[in-house]
């Protein structure tokens, strides 16, 4: 089998909630989609077309192409059906690969217990086709085989990204409670932004959202600050498909003049870091920092553009009562110092979100690791407007 030219099934995955932006991402590729869900979407393609999808995809975790799905319940049948695939195709004898999974069948108690089995399938047909072995381990830098087995249904997959797509390589340094670099892209992908008026990001932290507005509005796609990937180490990858694709996305890079991104923190820490991931993104000369409380953040004298909160949630117990009052002031000024432009705040507490005292036009639903949240948006009219009221008990 020939995977870099041989249409399979194609698996993207994306975190919680991700799907309906990842499902526009993958069509504007020029991707069919025959099924999504969730967590991800499905389609057909080639190994060759996998390279396309890690180089350009903002909002997917990994892409993963099918080898064989297949009538699975004990361990055993696991490893007769895996022995049976001619990995001495799609691994290097001599070279590397570990495994991971999901599994949810009775007979196994532990994930490990599945990917051994996998390994060995693995090696031992190799051992016996080639009179050599890779070798293996938990470091997901050579080849990486993902199983998916649930009930008495399995799959098992080349999983072409190896670590998460959903990071995107520039943050330097974290700051406290980043915001997951996909789904800060997904967030602002969710709102009205044209990608030319200005983006407004008061309480920026390390600069997460700050980062991600300007590398979508330069059109950076993530694949120019990466160079390995899991599917550089499957027998067949010709280095020329990644280099072609590379030089593509390079040539699609633009730089606007009037483009206007600023970044605000009280915080001198937050807006150094910001700085320091900004550079590494190859952004900084995008984005205005300002070391400002939010309620001095400068709102550029223009009809429409965005501002985006993502306070902090309370999370811990007494946290929640200290954020009223910024929750208040958020509203306040909202609705006093940024007419005619949208309001966007991302939040996990819906109760303080009520604080704002704003009547949310939409309410677009994710998920922050285990936190269920909304990206509540608000029509900031010049003048009065029925969305200028205090909103109902139900937000």
């Amino acid at each position: 089998m020939q995977v870099f030219s041989t249409p399979s099934k194609i698996i993207i995955t994306c975190h919680k909630w991700l799907s309906p932006v990842l499902q526009k991402e993958v069509i504007d590729l020029g991707f069919t989609i025959t099924r999504s869900f969730q967590t991800g979407v499905e389609l057909e393609g080639s190994l060759s077309d996998c390279i396309k999808l890690n180089l350009n995809l903002r909002c997917a975790s990994q892409v993963m192409y099918s080898l064989k799905s297949f009538i699975c319940n004990d361990p055993d049948e696991l490893y007769n059906q895996l022995v049976t695939i001619a990995w001495e195709n799609i691994i290097e004898p001599e070279g590397y690969f570990s495994v991971t999974s999901n599994v949810f069948h009775p007979s196994i108690q532990t994930n490990l217990f599945a990917n051994l089995r996998v390994k060995d399938a693995i090696v031992d047909r190799m051992r016996n086709e080639t009179g050599k072995r890779p070798s293996t381990g938990s470091a997901l830098t050579g080849a990486v085989v993902y199983l998916f087995w649930k009930n008495d249904e399995a799959e098992i997959f080349i999983d072409s990204s190896g670590e998460t797509l959903a990071k995107h390589g520039y943050r330097k340094l974290p700051g406290k409670a980043p915001m997951l670099e996909a789904l800060a892209a997904a967030t602002i992908l969710s709102t009205k932004w044209d990608r030319q008026s200005p983006f407004i990001n008061p309480m920026c932290g390390s600069g997460t959202l700050a980062i991600e507005a300007a590398l979508i509005a330069t059109n950076r796609k993530p694949g120019l600050l990466r160079n390995q990937y899991a599917f550089m180490h499957i027998k067949g990858y010709d280095a020329t498909l990644f280099n072609k694709e590379k030089a593509t996305i390079q040539a699609q890079v633009t730089s606007p003049d009037s483009l206007k991104i600023i970044a605000s923190d009280i915080s001198n820490q937050a807006i150094a870091t910001t700085k320091l991931n900004a550079a590494a993104a190859g952004v900084e000369q995008f984005i205005n920092f300002e070391v400002v409380d939010f309620e001095l953040t400068s709102i550029p004298e223009t009809p429409n553009g965005v501002i985006f909160f993502n306070p902090e949630y309370g999370e811990r117990l007494g946290e929640e009562t200290a954020l009223i009052e910024t929750y208040a002031r958020m509203g306040d000024f909202l609705k006093n110092k940024c007419k005619g432009l949208t309001g966007y705040v991302f939040t996990g507490n819906l109760d303080l979100a009520k604080k704002i005292r704003l009547k949310p036009s939409r309410r677009i639903e994710f998920f922050n690791a285990t936190i269920d949240c909304r990206l509540l948006e608000y029509e900031l009219y010049v003048g009065t407007k029925r969305t200028d009221k205090p909103i109902s008990p139900s937000i």
